[in-house]
């Protein structure tokens, strides 16, 4: 019987092969809980993040990377009260975020197939918008809330929430049958919908840069426009926007090729723009109370899951 030579090369030992080998089956069978795990994340970041400005607590934290000098911790003193403790709890998420998107990426690899060419792209796109949410929530931490900085933070989540549900889509209507694809001119309305939606939530940014709350009771920075005429802008662009969501949803109901799923996503976007619609108003009606101001916040992110899907429903 032939020895191998020792320069031959030697087998992995099975059982951290075959370990290795069938965590990496297990994490592609966890594709589907980590879509919708991710999607929760990012719109419980938001919403932390909301809680963080509206509760005065943007600068609990001073520093960045570290919340206090030489201390990554905050370092609580009787004056601060919990504000330290909100705006630390936020950063700490970002964190389990990374670490789902990472899980995410992975699981979508492990698990290969047709679908992974689709979703790779969005679930990597995610990757990369935590580590610039992550650099931009130091800017603006650095630049004592500019209500640009704080603006841009909000509309990167809100591009972070519409890949992740773009991923999730992509999951959902993979073994689907594509309908017949519909007429140009409706997806040119569809895509011009999903602009004035951006518009809108930029302009909704706008009005929380000049209203109230500013996520720091100290030194309150704002934009220099008159909140009541940036909340009546923000309103005319809602009202455009819903007009158009009408006029999708009755060119779906006249042409034969559109699908249910398509039909249901437009209605969906209807009924959260009308929701968002009546609790701007009275938000505004109230003086902008803080908890009116984070619904609307979960609004915003339901509104961006709602449009991505309708967008990519009756995409050609």
């Amino acid at each position: 019987m032939s020895t191998p030579s020792p320069t031959s090369p030697r087998p992995a030992p099975a059982f951290s092969g075959g370990f290795g080998q069938r965590a990496w089956r297990w994490l592609g069978t966890m594709v589907r809980p980590l879509l919708w795990l991710n999607l929760a994340v990012e719109i419980g970041i938001v919403l932390t993040g909301g809680l963080v400005r509206l509760t005065a607590s943007g600068l609990g934290c001073p520093r960045w990377p570290e919340c206090h000098e030489g201390s990554i911790t905050p370092v609580v003193t009787p004056e601060d009260g919990w504000h330290p403790y909100i705006e630390f709890g936020n950063r700490t998420l970002t964190g389990l975020v990374g670490i789902v998107a990472l899980l995410l990426t992975l699981a979508i690899i492990a698990r290969g197939g047709e679908r992974r060419a689709r979703q790779l792209p969005w679930a990597i796109a995610v990757l990369v918008g935590i580590v610039v949410q992550a650099v931009l929530g130091g800017i603006t931490v650095l630049t004592s809330l500019h209500p640009a900085t704080v603006s841009a933070h909000f509309l990167v989540s809100m591009v972070l929430v519409a890949a992740s549900a773009a991923v999730l889509w992509f999951d959902r209507t993979a073994e689907a049958v594509m309908p017949e694809p519909l007429p140009r001119p409706v997806n040119v309305v569809a895509f011009f919908t999903a602009f004035m939606g951006g518009v809108v939530l930029l302009l909704g940014t706008f009005v929380t840069g000049a209203g109230p709350h500013s996520g720091d009771a100290d030194e309150p920075a704002r934009y220099p426009w008159d909140p009541k005429t940036m909340s009546w802008l923000h309103a005319d662009s809602v009202m455009l926007f819903c007009g158009l969501v009408v006029a999708m949803l009755l060119a779906l109901h006249l042409l034969r090729e559109s699908s249910r799923e398509a039909r249901t996503a437009w209605w969906a976007v209807l009924f959260v723009s009308l929701a968002q619609g009546a609790l701007g108003y009275v938000q505004y009606a109230l003086a902008v109370p803080a908890p009116m101001v984070w619904l609307h916040m979960l609004g915003a992110c339901l509104l961006t899951w709602a449009l991505t899907w309708a967008v990519l429903a009756v995409r050609r």
